[in-house]
């Protein structure tokens, strides 16, 4: 099972178009709320209906973590202690992580990426610890992938696929939705 966390003040169009091209992949994904709440604001007002709440969670199953970004959605995700607990539990088990946006930076404050390639928004970098900061749309190193915003929610996505199920899957996938056509 692959576990998106979902905050009030996410940016939504990370969380959400993650989650769908995960899921057109065919791989699980929950979208799970650390408000208490299934029903979760995003950072533009978008209400989003998560699948389940943090407590229901149950982490052993987990494939792989995934923060979306947005202010103060990562913030708030960095001071979950439940989140944050369970997440140094999922690296010390060797399992991947992606982090987008903003969010990279609660992997940098704990040291996560000291000696990693990394990327996040611009502006957050002093955040990322240790981390070499490329500025790539994408940066792929060990358990982490992390990348720099909105924009690159389709790669972010796509490396994520490719990560957990094979390049072939992400390939048709850029080619259904067409993203080969915009680059």
């Amino acid at each position: 099972m692959i576990y998106l966390f979902f905050a009030t003040g996410t940016e939504e169009l990370e969380a959400l178009g993650t989650a769908d091209i995960i899921r057109r992949a065919g791989l699980k994904l929950q979208i799970v709320s650390i408000t208490g709440q299934r029903l979760v604001t995003g950072a533009h007002g978008i209400q989003i209906q998560t699948d389940a709440l943090i407590d229901e969670v149950e982490f052993f199953d987990a494939d792989m973590l995934i923060f979306p970004g947005g202010m103060p959605g990562a913030a708030n995700l960095a001071s979950c202690p439940t989140l944050i607990e369970r997440l140094k539990d999922h690296i010390i088990a060797g399992r991947p992580v992606a982090a987008i946006c903003a969010a990279p930076f609660i992997l940098g404050r704990l040291g996560m990426l000291e000696g990693k390639r990394a990327t996040c928004y611009p502006g957050f970098e002093g955040e990322l610890a240790g981390a070499t900061c490329t500025g790539a749309l994408v940066e792929q190193d060990g358990l982490f992938i992390t990348a720099k915003g909105p924009a690159a929610v389709f790669e972010f996505g796509y490396a994520i696929v490719e990560r957990m199920k094979d390049k072939a899957t992400a390939d048709a996938l850029r080619q259904g939705m067409l993203w080969s056509e915009v680059k």
